[in-house]
């Protein structure tokens, strides 16, 4: 026990100094990027609605408000179909410093700019020249998204040059997600003290003016550089095999295309838009219910603390509850709780006790981290449907239904505002009982559809839960061991003669037949095409020159295929896909060639038997009909990397 104690503890990686000083670079460049898009999402619409023209007559005004929030919900869908675009333009940068770092500086300085400028109200130009304006502000906007998309692009797609480890992986994107949410919730405490205070500074007035809303813009604009400097001088890109997977491009018609070919992908985009709308929409309308309907703008601040307190507490609580509740549930409870939120908004908003109450019940959501798994998931349900698993198109989904959400939220707060009359100079005394029932309507009702919409849709329609999934797992490689589907997205080789492939030990230990390993393998009555080895300590390296060709999403499966065309499956432990990922370390990406010996796979063998499955190591060969021999497979004790066994594939 000993022994085996020692050799757990060197499987698991640990992070080194100066990785963690790149995991703090690199989130301190999120907390920047995400207050920017904050002010660019959320509260630049509030000050087209409330001082970007004032001084202008009111119809004239209004007329403006309209065309900008329409012209930004165009701008924003079309992003949509740019970004692709934008990531081949990063992908294809080659400079001294890498092909990241120098858009995240450049996007990041241009946008900031720029969105000073626009927050000058152009500098008056509206009072000159509406039509002028209408045309330089389409042109400035156009160029701020495109540069902040470049910066945007740019930072996640930091993630695999930062590291090749996907435990160092996943620790980065978790930080960059917790200081993205402490930038964007932040933005919500600081935004009507900023904004009050420097117009108070300019004007000797207590409100949100022109001037105040010109500062909070500077501010934001610094904060994103200053963060955008962190990752620039705080991060390596690292230049390795691992990089040349990033070669592969999907475009706008894949992802559709993608979604369309898997139906589980459609009905859990379409629950999670739905959810993203009301929340998006309802995170913009906020402002307006503090100030013109509760009547107390400086205490905007609370929602942004009420905000960030609940999401510190929900992202690490999730893992938590999900080892006893199914995920299914946690996003039905998570979506009732949002459903309250709004019975609350719509009934009780004036009472600030009752509105805590339903800003907490609003926070309380796991949708996200659920749609994110559940997308995950798809990606098996996908291959075995289809044959295809659109890995690429997965990852590309939630962003871009964030953006198709943001696009929209901007042109329904921008309507509601008009409609409600909550522009120019109004307060609360100015709103009168139209106006509130206008904006509970527009504001609360119709997010309360969307949420309740997103619960059925999430309920009825989404299949793939985690007891589905492995079962869809199971299947999956039941069909990859009889050969009804191939790993391999290539015509097979059109060689005359048979090709011989050297396998090694994948990983050390006691060498077994598959008929020895109760599995699923066995059950498919293919004995004779692989092996398992019954493992001495957890790390798994490539038993031949060859390329990855695909990772289930619990990791605990993987496929490879030889230079010769020997396709083949290695499978960590038997019953693991139940294990959801955990203790399970990649050190790879999809589609990199590496080497015989080169580490693929550490997994916690203490964690496995724990759990009450068996750690066995599985390996077997896809292609039972072209094995035209194999050497026997003889019981001993092997190190990686010795040769175990001969692989003859004939030409199919």
């Amino acid at each position: 026990m000993e022994e085996n104690a020692s050799q757990q503890v060197a499987t698991k990686k640990k992070l080194s100094w100066h990785q963690i000083d790149e995991g703090i670079a690199f989130a301190l460049g999120n907390l920047g990027h995400s207050a920017f898009y904050g002010a660019l999402s959320t509260y630049f619409i509030v000050y087209v609605t409330s001082g970007m023209f004032s001084g202008l007559p009111t119809s004239i005004a209004n007329k403006l408000i309209g065309l900008i929030t329409g012209l930004v919900v165009v701008i924003r869908l079309a992003e949509v179909v740019i970004d692709p675009i934008l990531g081949n333009v990063v992908d294809n940068t080659k400079t001294r410093w890498g092909k990241f770092k120098p858009w995240q500086v450049i996007g990041s300085i241009v946008s900031s700019v720029l969105l000073v400028i626009i927050f000058t109200g152009i500098f008056g130009l509206a009072k000159v020249n509406w039509v002028l304006f209408a045309i330089v502000f389409v042109i400035l906007f156009v160029v701020l998204d495109i540069f902040y998309s470049l910066a945007d692009v740019s930072y996640w797609g930091m993630v695999p040059a930062i590291s090749e480890d996907s435990h160092a992986r996943g620790i980065f994107t978790s930080l960059g997600s917790f200081t993205g949410s402490i930038g964007w919730n932040g933005l919500t405490m600081v935004v009507v003290p900023i904004t009050t205070y420097f117009t108070f500074v300019a004007t000797g007035k207590h409100t949100q003016g022109p001037q105040g809303w010109l500062a909070f813009a500077i501010i934001v604009g610094i904060v994103a550089v200053l963060s955008a400097l962190c990752v620039a001088f705080g991060t390596t890109e690292k230049n390795n095999a691992i990089r040349q997977a990033a070669n592969e491009k999907t475009s706008i018609k894949d992802v559709f295309v993608g979604i369309a070919k898997n139906d589980q992908i459609l009905w859990i985009s379409l629950a999670y838009l739905l959810y993203s709308l009301a929340y998006v929409v309802t995170n913009g309308v906020l402002f307006y219910l503090f100030k013109f309907v509760v009547g107390k703008p400086n205490e905007f601040w609370i929602a942004g603390a009420v905000a960030t307190v609940i999401g510190f507490g929900t992202a690490p609580l999730y893992p938590i509850l999900n080892k006893f509740i199914p995920r299914k549930v946690l996003f039905a409870v998570g979506q009732v709780c949002m459903i309250l939120s709004y019975v609350i908004f719509i009934t009780a908003h004036t009472n600030m006790v009752m509105l805590i109450c339903g800003l907490i019940l609003f926070n309380f959501t796991f949708a996200q981290l659920v749609v994110v798994l559940s997308l995950t998931d798809s990606i098996e349900y996908g291959q075995l449907k289809n044959g295809n698993r659109n890995e690429a198109v997965v990852l590309a989904v939630r962003p871009m239904l964030d953006k198709i959400t943001g696009a929209f939220s901007n042109g329904i707060v921008g309507s509601i505002a008009l409609v409600a009359g909550m522009t120019g100079s109004a307060t609360a005394a100015d709103m009168t009982a139209h106006d509130i029932n206008t904006f509970n309507t527009l504001a609360f009702y119709l997010p309360l559809a969307c949420s309740i919409l997103s619960l059925l849709v999430f309920m009825f329609k989404v299949k793939i839960t985690e007891k589905k999934h492995a079962e869809i797992v199971d299947e999956l490689q039941a069909k990859l061991a009889e050969g009804d589907m191939s790993i391999s997205d290539t015509p097979a080789q059109a060689a005359s003669d048979a090709l011989t492939t050297t396998v090694l030990a994948p990983v050390s230990g006691q060498v077994l037949a598959l008929a020895d390993v109760n599995n699923g393998i066995d059950q498919a009555g293919l004995p004779g095409t692989g092996f398992a080895i019954q493992p001495s300590d957890g790390r798994i390296y490539a038993p031949f020159d060859g390329t990855i060709k695909f990772t289930f999403s619990t990791k605990h499966t993987f496929g490879i295929i030889s230079e010769n065309g020997l396709e083949t499956i290695i499978h960590a432990g038997i019953d693991t896909v139940n294990l959801r990922g955990e203790g399970f370390t990649t050190y790879y990406q999809d589609g990199q060639q590496v080497h015989a010996g080169d580490l693929l796979l550490t997994f916690d063998r203490d964690l496995i038997r724990q759990s009450g499955y068996n750690d066995a190591v599985i390996t077997f060969f896809t292609q039972p009909g072209r094995l035209s021999k194999t050497t026997p497979v003889i019981a001993k004790t092997v190190q990686h990397g010795d040769q175990i066994m001969q692989v003859t594939l004939t030409q199919k």
